[in-house]
C-alpha cells in the first residue's frame, strides 16, 4: 500500500500544478502516476480515463479520485480528489471577493475587456482540440453538426442533446469488445450501499438550507446539483446551459459577468468547473455581501463535487470491465462528438457577447482577440502567459493604463 505521506506529496503537487484544462491535467497525472512511479499501469490509466469521460463532471478530477481509490480505497480517493480541487477553490474565493468589491471600477473593467477577448480565443482553441480528437468519421461529424443546430437554431435543452447523441452512438458506433475474461463481478449490495451513502452526503445540506437559509442558497443547491448530473464533456460543454439559467432564469449574473467568470476560472489550478463556485460567490455577494458569498461558494462546491465521489466510488470496481462493454464505448465517442457542436455554439455566444456588447461591433476586443489568436493558435503560447498580456492591452487600448 502506498504511504499516505507519499500520496499527500504527489497529489498535492498535482493539485497545485493542474493549470491548463483537462488535457494538461491528464498529461500531468500520466507523468506522475504512470511514468515517474509505478502506481498505475498504462492499461489501468487508459481504462480509468475512458470511464471518467463517460461520467458527468470534471474527468481529470475524477481520474485523480480513481487513482487514489486504487491505492488506498475510499480514504485515498478522498485525499486525491480533494487535493485536486482545494487549491483552485481557495484561489477562487479570493478572486470572487475581489471581483465583488472592485469589479465595477473603470480600471478593472478595462482589464476585463482584454480577458473577455482572450476567452473567445480560448474557447476556439478548445473547439479545435476536441474536434481533432472526436471527429473521426462521417457519423461523428453528423452528430457534431446536429448537436450544434439543435442548440443554436432550435434552442434544444443541453441534456436532451447529450442523451440523444449517446443513444445514436450506442447503436451506430458499437465497437468491439476486448478479448480475455472479464474482471470479477462486484456484489450488487456493496454498490447499492455506496450509492445510498453518497446520495445522503450529497443532499444532506438541502433540508437545512430550505429551513434556515436564504432562498438563493436553496436555489443554488438544487440548480448546481442538477448541473452536476448533466456536465458531460467538461465545463465548456455545459457553460451555455449554465449561462441560460444563471442569466436568463435566475438573474444572478449578467452575460458580461459570466464571461468574466470563465476568464478568471481559466487562471486557477484545478478543474474549470470551479467556474460554478465563482458564479455562486458573485451572486451571493450581490445578494447579501461577503458572508452570503462564502456560504454560496461552499454550498456550490459541495453539490458540484460530492456527486463526483459518488460516481467514482460506486463505479470504480467496474472499470476493469469497461473494455467488455462496447455499447458504452460507442455512446462515449458520440457524446464527445456532440460536445464539438456544443462548444461551437458556446463560442458563437461568447463572441457575440464580447464583440457586440452594445449592439455594434467593438474594435478594441476584436483587436485584442486577433492578438490572442496569433499568440495562442499560431505561436502556441501558453494561455497563462497570453491572458495577462490581453488584460494589459485592455488597459492600454481603452486609455486606462
Amino acid at each position: 500500500m502506498i504511504p499516505l505521506s507519499e500520496m499527500l506529496r504527489v497529489f498535492g503537487r498535482i493539485g497545485l500544478l493542474s493549470f491548463g484544462g483537462p488535457a494538461a491535467q491528464i498529461a500531468l497525472m500520466h507523468k506522475e502516476l504512470v511514468e515517474d512511479r509505478p502506481w498505475l499501469t498504462e492499461a489501468q490509466f487508459l481504462r480509468a480515463l475512458s470511464f471518467c469521460m463517460l461520467l458527468p463532471g470534471p474527468e481529470a478530477m475524477q481520474l485523480a479520485t480513481y487513482a487514489g481509490w486504487r491505492m488506498r480505497g475510499v480514504s485515498g480517493g478522498l485525499l486525491a480528489g480533494l487535493l485536486f480541487v482545494v487549491p483552485g477553490a481557495l484561489v477562487i474565493v479570493g478572486l470572487a471577493l475581489a471581483y465583488g468589491i472592485y469589479g465595477q471600477l473603470p480600471l478593472v473593467q478595462s482589464l476585463f475587456i482584454g480577458v473577455k477577448a482572450c476567452v473567445v480565443v480560448i474557447v476556439i482553441q478548445a473547439l479545435i482540440k476536441v474536434a481533432r480528437k472526436a471527429l473521426n468519421g462521417p457519423i461523428h461529424i453528423a452528430i457534431a453538426v446536429a448537436s450544434f443546430l439543435a442548440l443554436f437554431v432550435l434552442n434544444a435543452p443541453f441534456p436532451l442533446v447529450i442523451v440523444l447523441a449517446a443513444a445514436v452512438g450506442a447503436v451506430a458506433l458499437n465497437g468491439e469488445a476486448e478479448g480475455g475474461a472479464p474482471a470479477p463481478k462486484t456484489p450488487a449490495a456493496r454498490t447499492v450501499n455506496t450509492v445510498a451513502l453518497w446520495l445522503l452526503i450529497w443532499f444532506a445540506p438541502l433540508p437545512l438550507l430550505m429551513l434556515y437559509a436564504p432562498d438563493i442558497l436553496t436555489d443554488m443547491a438544487v440548480f448546481f446539483s442538477t448541473l452536476a448530473v448533466v456536465t458531460f464533456g467538461g465545463a465548456y460543454a455545459v457553460l451555455a446551459y449554465m449561462t441560460q439559467a444563471v442569466v436568463g432564469d435566475f438573474g444572478w449574473l449578467t452575460t458580461a459577468q459570466m464571461v468574466d467568470a470563465l476568464g478568471l476560472a481559466e487562471t486557477t489550478p484545478g478543474p474549470l468547473i470551479l467556474v460554478t463556485q465563482f458564479v455562486a460567490m458573485v451572486a451571493g455577494f450581490k445578494a447579501g455581501g461577503t458572508a452570503l458569498a462564502l456560504l454560496a461558494g461552499l454550498v456550490t462546491l459541495w453539490v458540484t463535487f460530492a456527486p463526483c465521489f459518488l460516481w467514482i466510488f460506486a463505479g470504480a470496481p467496474y472499470i476493469d470491465r469497461l473494455g467488455h462493454m462496447p455499447r458504452l464505448s460507442g455512446a462515449l465517442t458520440a457524446i464527445t462528438a456532440a460536445v464539438v457542436g456544443v462548444i461551437a455554439n458556446l463560442g458563437l455566444w461568447f463572441a457575440g457577447a464580447v464583440f457586440f456588447e452594445t449592439g455594434s461591433i467593438q474594435p478594441v476586443p476584436v483587436a485584442i482577440a486577433l492578438v490572442a489568436s496569433a499568440l495562442m493558435l499560431w505561436r502556441k503560447w501558453d494561455m497563462l502567459v497570453v491572458l495577462p498580456i490581453c488584460a494589459a492591452l485592455g488597459l492600454v487600448l481603452t486609455g486606462s493604463g
